[in-house]
Order: C-alpha cells, then structure tokens, then sequence
C-alpha cells in the first residue's frame, strides 16, 4: 500500500483525517504570509482567522477547480449533511469576523 492511501484510510465520517490536518496545518504555516498580502490590499486578516477560513476555501476553491470532494457534495447537497453545512457557515463567520479594512 503506498503510504499517502494509508494515511488516507483514517476517516472521521467520510472525511480523511489526514487531509484535514495537512489542510489546517498549510493554511496555519501559509497564514503569516498571506496576512501580509492581504495588508498589502488593505485588509487586516489575522493569522487565526486564516485558520477558521479553511474549510470554506477548501469548498470554494474545490469548486472553482471542477473537483468535487465528499464535503463539497456534502455542503451542496440541498437535502442534508446539516451538521457540515453548520461547521462551515459557522467557520466562515468566525474566520470574517475578525478582518478590518486599513484606511490610509
């Protein structure tokens, strides 16, 4: 078995575990450097909330990309999977809530 596909076989629901952790764990290590991309634009976004903001990239970004993933389908799909589409509406809100606009 490679070892990527073990990794992969721990699952919370119809989740990898390890692609949850590698995902957090990008954004945290990437969140200094995009926090000063974004002051460059004028937008004060704190390391923490890049963190909140995974999930709701990961969707976006999944979709923009044509890949639907199991959570993508999960938060699509109109008549259920309620307890992701609340994690992730409640990690949007968490992850806007701390973001401020620099004025000149």
């Amino acid at each position: 078995m490679i070892p990527i596909e073990y990794l992969r076989q721990f699952r919370l629901g119809d989740y990898a575990i390890f692609d949850l952790a590698i995902s957090f764990l990008g954004i945290y290590l990437l969140s200094p450097y995009l926090s000063k991309l974004f002051r460059k634009l004028r937008l004060d976004v704190p390391k923490l909330n890049w963190v909140f903001l995974t999930l709701p990239i990961a969707i976006v970004s999944h979709l923009l990309a044509g890949s639907i993933t199991p959570m993508t389908r999960d938060f699509l799909d109109v008549s259920g999977h309620y307890i992701i589409k609340i994690i992730i509406l409640v990690s949007l809100i968490l992850g806007i809530r701390g973001i401020k606009i620099i004025k000149k």
